[in-house]
């Protein structure tokens, strides 16, 4: 049966019985669960909505995004971890803004969360093109099914909790699908918020930070990467200023993008 609407789910170690009560769920989703089982299975909550599940002891949070994808079958999906609680009617909201933008095939919401962890919010409906796609988590988007798989794009398994080197799985994803040409936009509709946790990915600003941010970098921007590197070791000398100086951010910077470089030469990504 083709569904309308299906959440896809990243959790870590959960219980994928309780998560749909949990975060509020209001259509049918696909929850793939990493953690020491493999198995796949689906059922029916006291709602009547359908969900599938993966239970996975492979590591890696583009690896489960992929996974999801791959049992996905509904028109539009929607991205989300486990940490996230949807507002009453987010169901709506979603179909009802790609009803309203016909030529997006990513759609990006508003969600509550931290003060420290807030990269964005849309005020105005808006195009997002490939300065700003970086700033929106996987959480943020919708779908349409048939775009992505047309398009051929996938979750980078090198970055991201779980992975080689830390967050970016997100920001490489919706580059890959600009570049594929298909339209992304921001719009101004809030459908719940992030519970707060601990990062599993965010161990401080330390040399592995750095470095890892210049392989994404040389992902994300090229032959723009030293440029980009430099205006963020500039931007966000506040956040990290008592833990490393700018000289050497930006020197751990681009030692990470020389070996994204040698990365890219091999294929991997």
């Amino acid at each position: 049966m083709k569904r309308n609407l299906q959440v896809l789910i990243s959790s870590l170690e959960k219980d994928p019985y309780s998560l749909a009560s949990q975060m509020n769920l209001e259509c049918d989703a696909v929850i793939v669960n990493q953690g020491k089982r493999d198995g796949c299975f689906e059922y029916e909550t006291d709602r009547s909505l359908h969900i599938k599940v993966l239970e996975s002891s492979e590591r890696g949070v583009g690896r489960s995004r992929n996974h999801a994808l791959d049992l996905a079958d509904s028109k539009i999906i929607l991205f989300s971890d486990d940490d996230i609680v949807y507002s009453k009617g987010y169901a709506d909201k979603v179909l009802k803004a790609f009803q309203a933008e016909t030529d997006a095939d990513i759609i990006m919401f508003n969600f509550n969360v931290s003060k420290d962890r807030m990269t964005y919010h849309t005020e105005k409906t808006k195009r997002v093109h490939k300065w700003s796609v970086g700033r929106y988590p996987s959480y943020a988007a919708a779908a349409r099914l048939e775009s992505i798989r047309g398009a051929g794009v996938r979750f980078s398994t090198l970055f991201g909790g779980g992975a080689k080197y830390s967050n970016g799985e997100d920001s490489l994803f919706f580059m890959d699908c600009l570049r594929a040409g298909l339209v992304i936009k921001a719009v101004p509709v809030s459908l719940g918020k992030e519970e707060p946790r601990e990062s599993t990915w965010f161990h401080g600003y330390n040399e592995k930070f750095f470095r890892d941010r210049g392989v994404l970098f040389n992902f994300l921007y090229g032959k723009l990467a030293v440029i980009w590197a430099l205006r963020f070791v500039l931007a966000k000398k506040r956040s990290y200023g008592g833990s490393i100086a700018p000289k050497a951010a930006f020197r751990l910077m681009r030692e990470g993008i020389k070996a994204g470089k040698n990365l890219a030469q091999t294929g991997k990504k």
